[in-house]
């Protein structure tokens, strides 16, 4: 059985002015960023709520957005449309035309990371079976149906969010090693 693989670098939760410029400075200085979004979860045919939380990943952090109590339009704007940060994550087209229902934005320089292993032969893409193929862990899936949108996250659901966010980065950065991308 392989490994279990958590995120245990920095992780910041944006919530004051402060975070988010010490957000922005790190972000904007790197070449590529994991992304993830988490949705409070819908348990009834026809039900869904918009992103609750937005993730960027960077060589030195974990930057969780709470978008639904906070506006972060303009620096997710920023980020999700430069064409000088990759942003790499799985499903981003959902994420993506998720977020775009919140505020408007043309997105540049998204790598899919599921569609990249797809066009490598593997029938496999979701973020944990990839760090199971490519970084040779196993990342829990715990806290995937909790409640994204509560004002106060869990330890458990900042460490899982954090961990899907970082793990992308990984998987890009691995990708790049093997000249998927």
């Amino acid at each position: 059985m392989l490994p279990i693989l958590r995120y245990e670098g920095a992780v910041c939760l944006v919530s004051a002015p402060v975070d988010l410029e010490r957000a922005m400075q790190d972000i904007r200085q790197e070449s590529v960023v994991g992304f993830d979004i988490e949705t409070r979860p819908a348990f009834t045919r026809g039900e869904s709520y918009p992103p609750s939380l937005v993730q960027f990943a960077t060589a030195e952090a974990v930057y969780l957005l709470q978008v639904q109590l906070q506006d972060f339009s303009a620096v997710m704007q920023e980020i999700l449309s430069s064409d000088k940060i990759t942003k790499a994550g799985v499903s981003t087209a959902d994420d993506l035309r998720n977020l775009k229902k919140m505020f408007e934005f043309q997105e540049s320089a998204v790598v899919d990371l599921g569609k990249v292993a797809k066009r490598h032969g593997l029938k496999q893409s979701g973020v944990r079976n990839l760090a199971g193929i490519f970084l040779g862990t196993r990342i829990p899936k715990g806290a995937k149906t909790t409640n994204w949108a509560a004002r106060r996250l869990t330890p458990q659901q900042i460490t899982y969010a954090a961990t899907d966010a970082w793990a992308c980065r990984e998987l890009y950065l691995r990708f790049k090693q093997l000249n998927f991308v």
